[in-house]
C-alpha cells in the first residue's frame, strides 16, 4: 500500500467510477483496476463493488475512504509545510462550501486567493452545511464555510457575513401584491423546501420557531437536492421558496424572479467559517483563513 494506491482508491469512490477515475488521473482503466486490486490483496477484502452504472465502496471500503482521505490531507500538509520552511508558499488546499457559500462566494474568493499564490491548488467541494461539517471533523477539507451554526464540540466557527433570506416568487406572483407577505398567507401557498442538512432549511426552520410557528407553518409540496432545483422549481410555477438573495441575484436583476419580506420574521442569517478545533492549521490553510476573512468582511 502507498499513497498513490490511496490517491486512486479515493478518486474511484469520490467519482464512482473506474472509467472516469482513469481520466482524473491520467491513467488508463486496466491500470487503475489493478492499483485497487493491489489494494485489495493487501487488505485482504473487497473495496470496491463493480456495479453495472456504479461503483461504490463496501463497508470496509468506506472505512479505508475516510482514513485515506485522513492520509492524503496530512501528505498535502506536510507538503506545504516544507514548502513554507524554503519560504514558498505551495501546495494543495482542499476546502468546503455548503451550497450558497460553494457556489457563489467562494469561487471569486478562491480566485483571488490563487493570483496571490499562483503555486497553490485548490480544491472546492460542495455539500450540504451537515456534509461539509462532516467532512472538516473528518479532516477530509480543511475549512468549511457553511450557513449554520453547529453544535459539535470540535468545531470552531467563525463568522464572516450576514445574510438575509427573502421569499422567492416568480413575477406577477399574487403575493407580490401583499409585501410585507403575512406569514398565514404562506399557509395557503404551495412552498418548495431544501433537504434536511441544508443550512438555508435550518435558517428557516430557526426563522420560524422564533415567530411562534414552525414549518407547519408552510405548505410544503417538495423537497428538492439543491439550491438551482429549488429556483429552476419556481421559474415554473410549481411554488415559492425562501432563500439567499444571493443565489438568485441574476433573476432579480432580469426581473424574472421577485424577493419579498415576510412580517414578523427575522430571516438574518450568516456564513461562517468552520475549522478542526484540534487540528493545527496548515500554512496554506492558515492564508487562505486570514484572507477569506479579510476579503468577506471588508
Amino acid at each position: 500500500m502507498d499513497l498513490w494506491q490511496l490517491q486512486i482508491f479515493c478518486k474511484v469512490v469520490d467519482l464512482k467510477s473506474f472509467s472516469r477515475a482513469a481520466r482524473a488521473v491520467h491513467l488508463s482503466q486496466p491500470t487503475i483496476s489493478s492499483h485497487i486490486q493491489a489494494l485489495e490483496q493487501h487488505f485482504g477484502c473487497q473495496l470496491i463493488d463493480r456495479m453495472p452504472r456504479a461503483a461504490l465502496p463496501t463497508s470496509a471500503g468506506a472505512v479505508l475512504h475516510r482514513y485515506a482521505k485522513r492520509l492524503l490531507a496530512l501528505r498535502d500538509e506536510t507538503e506545504a509545510a516544507l514548502a513554507e520552511h524554503q519560504g514558498f508558499v505551495r501546495g494543495q488546499l482542499r476546502i468546503g462550501g455548503s451550497t450558497i457559500p460553494g457556489d457563489y462566494l467562494l469561487p471569486p474568493v478562491i480566485g483571488g486567493f490563487t493570483q496571490i499564490h499562483p503555486e497553490v491548488q485548490v480544491s472546492l467541494v460542495i455539500g450540504d452545511s451537515r456534509e461539509i461539517i462532516d467532512r472538516v471533523l473528518e479532516g477530509d477539507v480543511e475549512v468549511g464555510v457553511v450557513g449554520a451554526r453547529t453544535g459539535e464540540r470540535q468545531a470552531i466557527q467563525e463568522k464572516l457575513v450576514d445574510d438575509e433570506l427573502r421569499l422567492i416568487v416568480p413575477p406577477g406572483h399574487p403575493l407580490v401584491d401583499r409585501q410585507p407577505v403575512p406569514l398565514e398567507r404562506l399557509a395557503e401557498t404551495p412552498f418548495i423546501v431544501r433537504e434536511r442538512g441544508s443550512g438555508t432549511l435550518a435558517a428557516i426552520e430557526t426563522s420560524l420557531q422564533r415567530s411562534g410557528s414552525g414549518l407547519k407553518a408552510l405548505s410544503i409540496k417538495a423537497e428538492m437536492g439543491s439550491t438551482e432545483a429549488v429556483i429552476q422549481a419556481i421559474r415554473c410555477g410549481l411554488g415559492v421558496s425562501i432563500l439567499s438573495p444571493v443565489a438568485v441575484a441574476d433573476d432579480l436583476a432580469g426581473g424574472r424572479l421577485q424577493a419579498l419580506a415576510i412580517a414578523g420574521v427575522d430571516l438574518r442569517r450568516a456564513f461562517y467559517l468552520t475549522r478542526h478545533r484540534q487540528r493545527t492549521a496548515s500554512p496554506i490553510g492558515a492564508l487562505f483563513s486570514a484572507y477569506i476573512v479579510d476579503r468577506l468582511r471588508a
